[in-house]
C-alpha cells in the first residue's frame, strides 16, 4: 500500500482529499502543513490534516500528487490540527473551510509565513503638551490623540484600527501638524511596564483568584459569577500574573471590537508584558503577524474577538472569556461555531484553566455549574465602596410620555443632573421613528426586501431597513391613498436625543449608537466624552450596555424594557433579562448609590418583578425550571437546517426531501425515536434581503444520537438535486431561531 496525504481544501464538501505526496521536498511530518493541490481545474491551498495508507476509497490511479509543499515545518500545531478535526465533526461542516478558519487571511494564500515589520505611531513632545479639546473640529483626530496620550507609549496599527475604516488618513494629518511621528520595528508589540502587583482585592476576589489558580496544570472551567461592578477585570489580572509568572500566555477574549481598546489600556497598566490584540478590524498583515508571533510564544497576553479562539500558543497556560453570556461569540454565518464552547473544549485538550466570566450567565453555563462541569465563582458584592444601585419599575400605562420619557424619569433625570451627575438613557431602537404611517388608512412603509417595516431617520430624511440595508427617501404623501398626513409613531435614540436637548440645552449630550459611530474614531471620541463628564446625558443602545465605567453616572432610565418580552424565541426572556441588568450595572460604580428606572406597560410581569425583587440568579434560577418542563435548551440539544431561494417552492422541497432523509436515516441507524425532526417552517421573518427563508428544526434529549444522525444526513444533503437550487446551512447548537 502507499502513503496518502489527507488534505483540507477549503470547499462546500464534506469530506478531505487525498493526494500523493509531491514528488520533491516531502521530508519530515506534513500533518499541519499549508500544501498546493490541484482541485478539479484550480490550484488551491489546503492544509494536511492526516498521512495514512491508501484505503482504496479513491482508485489509486485516480490520485494526483500534491503540487507544492508550502511549509517546511508544520505551520499549524498539533493540537490546533486536532481542534479543526474535532470541530469539524462536531458542527458537521466541511472541514476544508473550518481549517481555512484556522489560518489568518494572509495565509491562505501560497506565500512564505514570515512576520513583516510593526509601523507604530507615538505621540511628539509638542503632541504630549496638546490639549485634544482644541482638535474639536475635527473628532477624528481628537479621538486618535486622546487615545495616543493615554497608551502612554507607542501604538500599533492593531489598535488604532478600532478607530475604524480611514484611520491612516487622520494619522497622517496628525503627523503634518507634528503632533504624532512614525516610526517601524520588528513586529513583536513592547514589553508594557505596568505595575507587576495590581491593586489589592477584596477577600472574594482573592479567594476568586486562589481558586481559579489552584491547580494551574490541568483543565478546569469556572464560571466567574460577578454582578456588575464587582471587579472582575482585577481578578483577570490577577489570575494572569500567576500565569505569566510560570511562563504561560494568556488568550483573552471579548464579544466586541469597542471593548478592546479598554480592556488593552488596563492590562497594560497593570501588567509587565507584550500584550497584542487580534480582531477583524485589524489589516490582513496585522493579522498574520500577531499569529506567528503568538504561535511562537512572542506574545504573553492576546486580547481578541471571537477568530481568536484560533490563535496558536506556543504555551498556552490560561483562557479567559468576558461576558461569556453574549451572543457575539456564536458566528452567524459560514461555520456557525461558538468561540465559547471551543475555548472550552481547547482548554479541555491543552490542560489549562478556563474563566468564563459575567454578571449575568447563559442558562447554558449555569447549567453545566449545578452538574458539577463548571466550577462556579460567586463574587456578590460591587468593590470597592460601590454599592448595588436601586430598581424600581415605572408604570407608564394611561401616562402621557414625551418622547417616550414618563414624569417620574424626568423628575429623577432633574435631580441627578443638579447635583451634578450623569444620566444614561438606554433604548435599544436607533432612528427617530421605528415606522411611518398614514395616519387616513393606515398604511406603514415596508421594506420591500424584508418582512420588517422601515425605520425612519431624520438625520437623513431616509427609510431605512435594519435588515437588509435598504434605504428609499420619504414620501410627501401616502402611496395608497395619496393622503398628506404621515405619521411617525414610537420613538428611537435619535428622537429621544431631539427632545432632551431641547428639555436640557445647558447639559451635553451624547447619543451611541450604530449611526453616530459609522464614521472612522467616532465611537473613541463619544465614550472618552462620556468618561470625561462632558457629555451629562448618554443616550444609546446595547453599545453601552456592557463593559464600560462612568464614575459620575447615577441615573440609568430603560425607555421600554417591554421590547424583549414578547419575543418568539425562547431566549427572549433569558437576553431581555441579561441586558436590563447590564445597563441597570453602569450606575453608581463610584461610591454615590445609582438608581434605575424601568419604564413599562406591564408592571406585573413575572420577568421583571423577579429582576426587581431577587436579581438575576432568582431569575435564572425559574428560567432554568421552566426550560427543563419545557425539555428546551440546556436540557435538550438542536440542530437547525435552513434554506433560502428567491423561489418559496424551491425551499419547501429542499427541505421536504431533506426531512424524508432524515427519518430513514433515523430509522435505519435506531435512533429515530430519540431525534424529533420538527418542520418545514418558514423562519419567523421569511423574507429577507429578497430571498425566502424556512427551515427544519432537530431536537433530542441527548447529543448522541443527535451527531450520529446528522453524520449520515449532513453529507447526503449534498447529493440532493434540490439543494443546488437552494443556499442552505446546518448550524448546531443555534442560539438564533431567526
Amino acid at each position: 500500500m502507499s502513503l496518502v496525504w489527507r488534505v483540507a481544501v477549503p470547499s462546500p464538501l464534506r469530506r478531505l482529499f487525498h493526494y500523493l505526496p509531491p514528488k520533491q521536498g516531502a521530508t519530515g511530518n506534513p500533518v499541519g502543513c499549508r500544501v498546493r493541490v490541484p482541485f478539479g481545474s484550480r490550484q488551491q491551498v489546503g492544509v494536511v490534516t492526516a498521512t495514512g495508507e491508501h484505503d482504496g476509497s479513491v482508485p489509486f490511479d485516480k490520485l494526483r500528487p500534491v503540487t507544492e509543499l508550502l511549509d517546511a515545518e508544520p505551520l499549524i500545531p498539533a493540537d490546533m490540527v486536532a481542534l479543526g478535526r474535532w470541530a469539524a465533526d462536531y458542527y458537521h461542516h466541511p472541514p476544508g473551510e473550518v481549517f481555512e478558519q484556522l489560518l489568518p487571511a494572509a495565509l491562505r494564500r501560497p506565500v512564505p509565513a514570515s512576520a513583516g515589520k510593526r509601523r507604530e505611531w507615538q505621540l511628539s513632545e509638542s503632541g504630549k503638551r496638546q490639549d485634544p479639546e482644541k482638535l474639536r473640529r475635527a473628532p477624528r483626530q481628537r479621538a486618535m490623540l486622546t487615545l495616543l496620550q493615554q497608551a502612554g507609549a507607542a501604538v500599533g496599527a492593531d489598535e488604532l484600527a478600532v478607530l475604524g475604516e480611514g484611520w491612516r488618513d487622520v494619522a497622517r494629518r496628525l503627523e503634518d501638524k507634528g503632533l504624532v511621528v512614525r516610526r517601524e520595528r520588528m513586529a513583536a508589540p513592547p514589553m508594557s511596564h505596568g505595575q507587576g502587583t495590581g491593586v489589592a482585592l477584596n477577600p472574594d476576589q482573592a479567594a476568586a483568584v486562589e481558586e481559579i489558580t489552584r491547580d494551574e496544570n490541568r483543565f478546569r472551567c469556572h464560571l466567574l459569577e460577578g454582578v456588575t461592578g464587582s471587579g472582575k477585570t482585577e481578578v483577570y489580572l490577577a489570575c494572569i500574573r500567576r500565569a505569566l509568572e510560570h511562563g504561560r500566555q494568556v488568550l483573552v477574549l471579548v464579544p466586541e471590537i469597542a471593548l478592546t481598546p479598554q480592556l488593552t489600556r488596563r492590562f497594560r497598566e497593570g501588567l509587565q508584558a507584550r500584550v497584542a490584540l487580534y480582531h477583524s478590524g485589524m489589516g490582513d498583515g496585522e493579522r498574520r503577524d500577531t499569529w506567528l508571533l503568538a504561535r511562537e510564544g512572542k506574545l504573553d497576553v492576546i486580547i481578541g474577538t471571537r477568530s481568536a479562539i484560533f490563535l496558536p500558543l506556543a504555551r498556552p497556560g490560561l483562557f479567559i472569556l468576558d461576558e461569556e453570556h453574549d451572543s457575539a461569540y456564536k458566528q452567524q454565518e459560514g461555520w456557525r461555531y461558538s468561540a465559547r464552547d471551543l475555548a472550552v473544549v481547547r482548554a479541555r485538550e491543552q490542560a489549562v484553566n478556563v474563566v468564563l466570566g459575567s454578571a449575568t450567565p447563559s442558562l447554558e453555563s449555569l447549567r453545566n455549574a449545578e452538574s458539577g462541569r463548571y466550577h462556579r465563582i460567586r463574587l456578590p458584592s460591587r468593590a470597592g465602596a460601590a454599592r448595588p444601585p436601586r430598581l424600581r419599575l415605572v408604570d407608564i400605562r394611561g401616562e402621557h410620555l414625551d418622547a417616550g420619557l414618563s414624569g417620574e424619569l424626568l423628575r429623577a433625570m432633574d435631580r441627578h443632573l443638579a447635583a451634578g451627575n450623569q444620566a444614561l438613557l438606554f433604548l435599544n431602537r436607533r432612528g427617530y421613528a421605528p415606522v411611518l404611517v398614514c395616519h387616513d388608512c393606515g398604511w406603514h412603509a415596508e421594506c420591500l426586501r424584508c418582512d420588517a417595516r422601515m425605520t425612519y431617520h431624520r438625520g437623513r430624511n431616509s427609510l431605512d431597513c435594519h435588515h437588509c440595508g435598504a434605504s428609499r427617501g420619504v414620501p410627501r404623501a401616502c402611496p395608497e391613498c395619496a393622503g398628506g398626513r404621515l405619521t411617525l409613531p414610537g420613538q428611537g435614540t435619535e428622537r429621544l436625543e431631539q427632545a432632551l436637548a431641547r428639555r436640557y440645552p445647558d447639559y451635553g449630550i451624547s447619543r451611541i449608537d450604530r449611526d453616530t459611530t459609522r464614521r472612522a474614531g467616532t465611537l473613541e471620541s463619544l465614550l472618552e466624552t462620556a468618561r470625561s463628564g462632558e457629555a451629562r446625558i448618554l443616550v444609546g443602545t446595547q453599545m453601552l450596555a456592557k463593559g464600560h465605567d462612568f464614575p459620575d453616572l447615577t441615573l440609568v432610565g430603560l425607555i421600554d424594557a417591554d421590547q424583549g418580552l414578547m419575543s418568539a424565541d425562547f431566549r427572549g426572556p433569558e437576553r431581555t433579562a441579561q441586558l436590563i441588568t447590564q445597563v441597570a450595572g453602569r450606575a453608581g460604580r463610584g461610591e454615590q448609590v445609582g438608581e434605575v428606572l424601568i419604564q413599562t406597560r406591564n408592571p406585573e410581569h413575572e420577568l421583571l418583578l423577579h429582576l426587581i425583587r431577587d436579581g438575576y440568579a432568582k431569575f435564572a434560577r425559574a428560567a432554568l425550571v421552566e426550560r427543563e418542563q419545557a425539555a428546551l435548551p440546556p436540557y435538550s440539544h438542536l440542530a437547525l437546517l435552513r434554506a433560502e431561494a428567491h423561489r418559496r417552492d424551491a425551499v419547501r422541497d429542499f427541505l421536504g426531501e431533506a426531512l424524508d432523509l432524515g427519518r430513514q436515516y433515523g430509522e435505519d441507524s435506531g435512533v429515530g425515536s430519540a431525534v424529533l425532526l420538527m418542520g418545514p417552517v418558514p423562519a419567523p421573518m421569511e423574507r429577507r434581503a429578497g430571498r425566502l427563508r424556512w427551515q427544519l428544526m432537530l431536537q433530542a434529549d441527548a447529543r448522541g444520537p443527535l451527531h450520529r444522525l446528522l453524520a449520515q444526513w449532513a453529507p447526503a444533503l449534498e447529493t440532493l438535486k434540490t439543494a443546488r437550487r437552494v443556499r442552505w446551512s446546518l448550524d448546531v447548537d443555534p442560539i438564533e431561531l431567526f
